[in-house]
């Protein structure tokens, strides 16, 4: 085992805490951390929770777009991801859980250039994912929705899936590549 000396103000130095000791120094937990980001191919992955309330929307997609900025996207690229995670976010709140409690898991996955955004609620799921996902259909009967949330998220990003089961939830899966 290395022996680590112990730099004290009586040596010109400073004196690290027993954690700093066994753990190692910053600097060199630092280079660990990246070289640990290296090995994972530039793979890093954000994940959160957010109750399912309407306010939430707005959080989650500004999230979303920090989180892609470390890939220096257009300003384009970001409105469009942002659209398209308020629209998933929406659809879990209004449809998902129907206005009521609910978490709603967001999972946002960059590996080189290609952003993947999950959006998943365990809400009461989607009986026909075809026919949810057409333009215009709505199983809002208030009438203020429109019934294009798949749509915008189809038009924004490059790819766009739908995993659901009545009663379990639904996950709405899309991927855009990020400079082209």
């Amino acid at each position: 085992m290395e022996q680590i000396k112990r730099q004290t103000p009586e040596n010109g130095g400073y004196k690290e805490t027993d954690r700093e000791l066994r753990e190692g120094s910053r600097s060199e937990r630092k280079g660990e951390a990246m070289e640990g980001l290296e090995k994972e191919e530039d793979r890093e992955i954000l994940r959160m929770e957010v109750e399912s309330r309407s306010s939430n929307e707005e959080f989650a997609r500004v999230a979303v777009a920090v989180f892609m900025s470390r890939l220096d996207p257009t300003m384009e690229e970001i409105d469009d991801v942002k659209t398209a995670v308020s629209e998933a976010v929406t659809n879990a709140v209004i449809h998902g859980y129907q206005g009521e409690s609910g978490i709603i898991y967001i999972q946002v996955t960059i590996e080189g250039r290609l952003l993947s955004v999950e959006v998943e609620d365990r809400g009461v799921g989607i009986g026909d994912v075809k026919k949810a996902m057409e333009p215009m259909y709505t199983t809002d009967t208030t009438g203020e929705r429109s019934g294009m949330g798949f749509s915008f998220m189809e038009a924004f990003m490059d790819q766009v899936q739908v995993k659901s089961a009545p009663g379990k939830g639904t996950c709405v899966m899309m991927k855009k590549r990020i400079g082209r």
